[in-house]
């Protein structure tokens, strides 16, 4: 029988010592683990909120911002989707977050919009290995902000081991923001790949 939101905490608690759980070694042993391990403690973990604040683009939440700017940002799009680049620069090769045009969240997709999300995830990921450098492409949906699907896109340089892994979003974070120009020059050529293996149009400069 699964456990209600209050029993997780309680077991939780019930195991943590001046309630902080232990940091544990295999984790911060890791060389992928992006912080020195003196001094860290795990934060005590806070009771439940039921019923959970609603997210951006939920009623009662914020309005959703992709749903406001339409087009505007986006770096590739078709009749159905767009993929759009985070609203901070970022350090890394290449980094989008690819969300369809009506406003649905991971589990309302239809099957017809499900097989071109499969179809897109493995066509972008594609496309950005075609850029120099990179040696990986991380895709992820955590979705806890918002309620419009975001699917993010991250690409990790080549021979950078420490980036490996579940760590990159945190690493994501930390890397200075590569010059403009270039990023620039990497989202053009990543959506040209895309339009010439998939279709669609790019959106850069519209």
């Amino acid at each position: 029988m699964a456990e209600t939101p209050q029993e997780f905490y309680d077991r939780v608690v019930a195991a943590s010592t001046d309630g902080r759980l232990p940091v544990p070694s295999s984790v911060t042993d890791s060389e992928i683990f992006p912080f020195e391990t003196e001094g860290l403690r795990v934060r005590p973990l806070s009771p439940p909120v039921l019923p959970e604040p609603p997210r951006a683009g939920e009623e009662g939440g914020a309005p959703c911002a992709r749903c406001a700017l339409g087009e505007e940002q986006a770096l590739w799009g078709d009749e159905r989707w767009l993929l759009v680049p985070p609203g901070e620069p970022v350090g890394l090769p290449f980094a989008a977050l690819l969300m369809p045009r009506e406003h649905l969240d991971f589990g309302e997709l239809d099957g017809g919009l499900a097989a071109e999300l499969g179809r897109l995830l493995v066509a972008i990921e594609r496309a950005v290995k075609t850029l120099d450098g990179v040696a990986r492409v991380h895709v992820n949906i955590w979705g806890d902000g918002g309620e419009h699907l975001h699917v993010w896109f991250l690409a990790r340089p080549l021979g950078l081991l420490q980036l490996r892994g579940s760590c990159l979003p945190d690493w994501l974070d930390l890397l200075p923001a590569r010059p403009a120009e270039d990023v620039a020059a990497d989202q053009r050529a990543v959506v040209d790949a895309l339009v010439v293996s998939y279709g669609g149009h790019s959106l850069i400069d519209q």
